[in-house]
């Protein structure tokens, strides 16, 4: 049975210790593929290192997080498409839209995430969207910026059954994740009426670590569970879930 984490953070200091362990304990039970986004231009070493490491497994990524927007973004994006333009990434991301942590540089992250969008569909390679309290404003940009061959993941979906369906309408992917196992979230009640063929799993490794792990550290093993919670859901075999998740993320990042 093949799982893959389409979205974990596997370069993170909090895997210093023990990464090539959790990288072993993941594929034990069955992680196959880690998809791996980028942050800011602090990150993109520790990234492209771990990918050397693990060719056939890590996949890069390269974009600027919302949260590293800030009045130098410009010069920063500079470095990014330097990156996009000097060798080839599985994607995008993770770009996006933040206005949890501060609403300082909305409008600075609005322009970085259209100018990213574009470069992806320049590059003909999906994007994977950041968007926390910021959903319906991403899905209105996404919606003026589309094109036949813009495409990719809403990361970490844990929005209403309208939100959902407007983001499949406009042929993206919902990123599930650990929120899933979160009794309060009711993501649970959303998923029982989106087909599998528009989802995708993750974990978003450090962070967001699924019952009953969490408010640890999570990684990419946990990706197992996040299947099973789903097949629960959608009263499928987990095998089942592996099968068309694993699918859905290879066919986007033409794998």
């Amino acid at each position: 049975m093949q799982l893959i984490d389409t979205h974990a953070h596997l370069y993170a200091s909090q895997f210093d210790q023990d990464r090539e362990v959790m990288l072993e304990r993941a594929q034990q039970h069955g992680i196959e593929h880690f998809f791996l986004p980028n942050i800011d231009l602090e990150s993109i070493d520790g990234m492209l290192a771990l990918e050397k490491t693990h060719p056939d497994s890590c996949h890069a990524m390269m974009g600027l997080h919302p949260c590293s927007v800030n009045a130098n973004y410009k010069a920063d994006l500079k470095v990014i498409e330097e990156w996009l333009q000097k060798r080839p990434f599985c994607a995008v991301g993770e770009i996006g839209l933040d206005y949890y942590w501060s609403k300082d540089f909305v409008t600075e992250q609005q322009a970085a995430f259209r100018l990213q969008s574009n470069w992806a569909k320049d590059l003909d390679v999906p994007i994977v969207i950041h968007a926390r309290d910021s959903i319906d404003d991403l899905i209105k940009i996404v919606r003026e910026e589309k094109t036949d061959n813009f495409r990719g993941i809403f990361h970490c979906f844990g929005g209403s059954l309208e939100q959902a369906q407007q983001i499949i309408d406009l042929g993206f992917l919902l990123g599930i994740g650990g929120v899933l196992t979160f009794k309060k979230a009711k993501l649970d009640e959303v998923l029982q009426h989106i087909d599998l063929q528009h989802l995708v799993l993750e974990t978003d490794a450090p962070y967001l670590a699924p019952t009953p792990y969490r408010g640890k550290r999570n990684e990419s093993a946990y990706v197992e569970i996040i299947a099973e919670k789903l097949a629960e859901v959608k009263q499928v075999e987990v095998a089942e879930i592996a099968r068309i998740t694993s699918q859905n993320a290879l066919q986007l990042f033409g794998m």
